[in-house]
């Protein structure tokens, strides 16, 4: 079927006094896709049309988007090693079948192919009928083994009109029993004709304003191009639409938010938040957290709900800008919730809290799954009357039985910790048809890059300095068994001095047990030996997420109240405890925690008026902790453990837990997801909804990256 075409000249009345060139591009005739044409299923059948399901492969468009993994070096029949495993590219010369001289013989198909640079002999088993299925002229690709002597053992192949690469690579794809990664390949190339009914859902503004091929051009650069370079040229197109569907998904849920029910104007003048300010701290706060607290404090006085994200240095005092966001909520007559992912991390923060409220008449509560049932209905009853002000706690805060008279702030600490729907059911804890604001917090300093990415959606704030009399910590990495001994000596002067200790067990893997149990047994095993061996003269504690509710507080008010020496834990305490005795952080296996952990972990001592030491057990070859011992500021680690976390395929990297891209590389892409970031900005900012036609397969795109359901998890959910 011939394709449709329009004269663009006269139905849209361009006039001719246009110059020259441009009059000639609008005079020709504009070919429009036909992306039904993509919807056709792919002509297989038994194992491969098995392997094509398992991949996701049901159509023509799905083919064209399964993307190379890398480029395989084609081979020319010149330059093939006896013995090698290896791809070319050749033309079929003679082929024919092999008479079988006995019985149990496999039937053999032997070719004469060429390429540019030599001739050969391409044998294929037990496959009678390829004979006449490829005749003299066919371009086949094939993979196998040289066996010398001009002949090649073929074990996958497949028509292609392909010709060999200028860089002398090919495409190579993910595949699966049943179908190759040669048989993708050849499938890819009689499928390149449809290329042409790819449509393009970025505008033609854009396109242009990026200086970027359209789509269909850019993915007949990923799967065919000639040279490196006109790979990477159709992936950085292919990554900029990915990171624009991202951006465009995280700043029309903001739009959404703000446009949407309103938050409590905390507008009137600090009464409670002055005086605490003024006086009521027992330090000086650092500019980090005055220009934080001032920025907080302005957006708190709109209607506009607030949603903010407050990344912080390891003991930067995140606590003391989302105790202020709570206090404007009580001064105002309101109230506020602070939610935390673990009942060691609520607890803590319950008891900071505590400290830093400090002579101020205000009402606080801790709530967790281990409150006493009688506890617990006198909060829950205090919170839905209001004369509960703030309250602590765990995901207990947003079961459906908590009402609260007057939510007017949340804060959320380790919100990646929860999901996003859990996060949402607080919108509904605020009185009808008002939402709350609601501060987010993080002890992982996260790159610029990658927090446009996964929180692009919210405004961020960073502290970077730390407060007064943050002493240094030396980190060294103890490899042998001598180091080991001089480490444990180090740690019992320590304790000699009236100094505490930590000592933090990995998760092992063994099979068939779960990992709570794993990293508990390992724990209780390390407790034992120690409190037996080489701290057998001082007071040895255990904490881990198995041990029963009481046990856990007992362990960690002995540790903190200066009743025990040692703290055997597991990475419970990575985060919100502060112990400003503990001068020793001790890291079991240290190469099985990332970096951004281990300086979580190492930032648990340092907090008092003691240098401090943090040992990390583990190979002194390891990068990673060769890195912890060279640097000291969390961002600048963060930048590195991206950076050694980058993967190394042609397209796409994930990053496991900060999102995942298919095509976008990160880190390496940064000016693409700038630019991504300033696109979506400005289509957000003039068509929020997407309703206009020019942004028609945007909106379309957009729904189909995405979906429906994750771009509307910004709505409130009933509890």
């Amino acid at each position: 079927m011939k394709a449709s075409t329009i004269d663009q000249a006269g139905p849209h009345g361009f006039a001719s006094r246009e110059r020259p060139a441009t009059a000639a591009l609008l005079d020709a005739p504009i070919r429009w896709p036909r992306p039904s044409l993509l919807e056709a299923g792919l002509d297989l059948t038994g194992k491969a049309a098995d392997g094509a399901a398992a991949l996701g492969l049901e159509s023509v468009g799905d083919l064209l988007d399964h993307l190379p993994r890398a480029r395989r070096e084609a081979r020319t029949v010149a330059a093939l090693v006896t013995g090698e495993t290896a791809t070319v590219l050749v033309e079929v010369r003679t082929i024919s079948q092999r008479p079988v001289r006995r019985r149990g013989m496999r039937p053999l198909v032997e070719a004469s192919v060429f390429d540019e640079t030599a001739t050969m002999k391409a044998t294929f088993f037990n496959q009678p009928w390829l004979a006449g299925r490829y005749p003299p002229g066919t371009r086949l690709v094939l993979h196998g083994k040289y066996e010398g002597r001009s002949s090649f053992k073929v074990s996958h192949h497949a028509v292609t009109d392909a010709t060999g690469a200028a860089d002398g690579a090919v495409s190579h794809y993910a595949a699966t029993d049943g179908l190759s990664s040669t048989q993708i390949f050849a499938l890819m190339s009689a499928a390149r004709p449809l290329l042409t009914e790819v449509s393009d859902a970025l505008p033609a503004l854009m396109r242009a304003g990026q200086k970027m091929p359209d789509r269909a051009a850019a993915l007949g650069c990923v799967h065919f191009a000639q040279t490196a370079a006109e790979v990477e040229a159709g992936r950085r197109r292919l990554a900029f639409e990915e990171l624009l569907m991202t951006q465009l998904g995280l700043l029309r849920r903001r739009a959404r938010r703000r446009s949407g029910d309103p938050a409590i104007g905390l507008c009137d003048g600090p009464s409670l938040t002055g005086r605490w300010l003024a006086g009521g701290l027992p330090f000086e706060l650092t500019g980090d957290q005055r220009a934080a607290i001032e920025t907080v404090g302005d957006e708190l006085g709109l209607r506009i709900p607030m949603q903010r994200l407050l990344m912080g240095e390891v003991g930067s005092g995140k606590t003391v800008v989302a105790l202020y966001a709570m206090l404007r909520a009580v001064e105002h007559g309101h109230q506020a919730v602070l939610m935390a992912p673990t009942e060691t991390l609520a607890e803590q923060h319950f008891q900071t809290i505590q400290r830093l409220v400090g002579g101020e008449n205000v009402t606080l509560a801790l709530l967790t799954s281990s409150t006493p049932a009688g506890r617990r209905n006198d909060i829950l009853g205090k919170l839905g009357s209001g004369e509960l002000q703030v309250v602590v706690g765990t995901h207990a805060v947003i079961e459906p039985t908590v009402e609260f008279a007057s939510l007017a702030v949340a804060v959320v600490d380790e919100q990646h910790r929860f999901g996003v729907r859990q996060r949402a059911v607080l919108d509904g804890k605020a009185p009808a048809g008002l939402v709350p604001h609601v501060l987010h917090m993080t002890a992982t300093p996260i790159p610029r890059t990658l927090a446009l990415c996964a929180h692009g959606d919210l405004d961020q704030s960073r502290l970077r300095e730390l407060p007064r009399g943050r002493q240094a910590i030396e980190t060294h990495v103890a490899g042998g068994e001598r180091e080991r001994e001089r480490a444990y000596e180090r740690i019992r002067e320590e304790l000699r001095q009236g100094r505490q200790a930590f000592v933090v067990c990995p998760l092992v893997d063994e099979p068939d047990d779960s990992p709570n149990a794993i990293v508990a047994r390992a724990a209780t095993a390390e407790y034992e030996r120690l409190a037996t061996g080489e701290f057998a003269d001082f007071r040895v504690v255990l904490l881990h997420g198995q041990l029963h509710h009481r046990d856990k507080q007992a362990a960690m008010a002995a540790f903190a109240g200066g009743q025990a020496d040692v703290l055997v834990a597991t990475s419970v305490v990575e985060v919100g405890i502060d112990v400003p005795n503990a001068t020793v952080m001790l890291i079991e296996n240290a190469e099985r925690f990332g970096i951004s952990q281990l300086h979580q972990l190492r930032g648990r001592v340092g907090r008092g008026e003691h240098p401090s030491l943090c040992l990390l057990f583990g190979p002194k070859g390891s990068q990673r902790l060769r890195a912890l011992a060279d640097h000291t500021d969390g961002f600048e680690l963060a930048e590195i453990d991206l950076e050694m976390r980058r993967e190394g395929d042609l397209i796409g990297t994930r990053q496991s837990g900060l999102g995942e891209f298919r095509v976008a590389v990160i880190p390496g892409d940064e000016e693409l997801v700038e630019a991504a970031r300033t696109a979506a900005a400005r289509v957000i900012d003039g068509d929020p909804e997407l309703r206009e036609p020019e942004h028609a397969l945007l909106a379309a795109a957009l729904a189909a990256a995405h979906g429906v359901d994750r771009l509307e998890l910004d709505r409130p959910i009933p509890a």
